[in-house]
């Protein structure tokens, strides 16, 4: 994968194809959680329009093949612990290449505004000038929920729902508010969870959330290789010990009604278990 300079080197060069009197503009596009078929209509006008595609590593390539042909394409890819360009470095990028008279989507996995870090993109290239458009996706909550089957809200189980991500600073627990997390009739939805799943099991049970509250766990929403698995904050931690994948949990009554046998991806092979402890 290119280092930091290779990427300064290949906007640089972009910059300089750009046409002078052209002005630049940024897209800031929510890519959905994977399947192409879930990119909205307006993502789709602005990736055919585009003269470069800044994508995140976990973009799937049937939507990067979706981009103009003749749309560069610079992999800014983040990955857990390893962040191959800085983010500051990525809002530079951005402002640079539309300074350079270029039409740039900034595509970003799920929706920009959810854990997608698109609100500091956005304000560097007010900051800058920049002219800069939002253009929501699917976030990866509705789209695991939806695949499953298991309402976020539902009437006598949830009137609420709260998004959270479980990302922590190494050794560290998330900083999140879990008494208010532990309320009854409310859905929590945990963003890259599987790391630190044991803490928020064991957080949320100390706070007063029952272990046999259930829990639905959905790696690689919407794609063939999505997986699911039905357990409970008790058995949270077993059921998904090897996981390594892009994953979230929903917690809460709700995500009993979730169905994981009848993947329509099942084919693949994938291994399927529901427990209910």
């Amino acid at each position: 994968m290119p280092g930091r300079d290779a990427y300064r080197d290949s906007a640089n060069r972009l910059v300089a194809l750009g046409s002078g009197g052209k002005t630049g503009k940024v897209w800031l596009v929510g890519a959905g959680p994977g399947d192409p078929e879930l990119l909205t209509v307006k993502a789709l006008k602005a990736l055919q329009g585009a003269d470069v595609v800044v994508h995140d590593r976990l973009t799937p390539q049937g939507i990067l093949d979706l981009a103009a042909p003749a749309a560069r394409m610079i992999d800014v890819g983040k990955r857990k612990s390893r962040h191959t360009l800085p983010q500051d470095d990525i809002n530079r990028l951005l402002v640079g290449l539309a300074e350079g008279g270029l039409q740039v989507v900034r595509l970003k996995g799920g929706d920009p505004f959810v854990f997608g870090r698109g609100g500091e993109e956005m304000l560097v290239c007010r900051q800058a000038g920049v002219e800069v458009e939002v253009i929501p996706g699917v976030t990866s909550a509705l789209a695991a929920a939806a695949g499953a089957g298991a309402p976020l809200t539902h009437r006598g189980l949830a009137q609420t729902v709260t998004f959270v991500t479980g990302h922590a600073a190494a050794g560290a627990d998330p900083a999140l508010d879990w008494p208010a997390l532990a309320r009854a009739n409310h859905t929590v939805v945990v963003y890259m969870g599987v790391s630190t799943a044991p803490v928020v099991a064991a957080r949320l049970t100390e706070a007063g959330r029952a272990v046999s509250t259930p829990v639905l766990v959905v790696e690689s929403a919407s794609l063939p290789t999505e997986r699911r698995v039905l357990t409970t904050l008790g058995g949270l931690a077993r059921d998904i010990e090897g996981w390594d994948g892009p994953a979230l949990l929903v917690i809460g009554e709700v995500a009993a009604l979730a169905s994981v046998e009848d993947l329509s991806h099942a084919a693949a092979g994938l291994e399927l278990k529901g427990r209910r402890a």
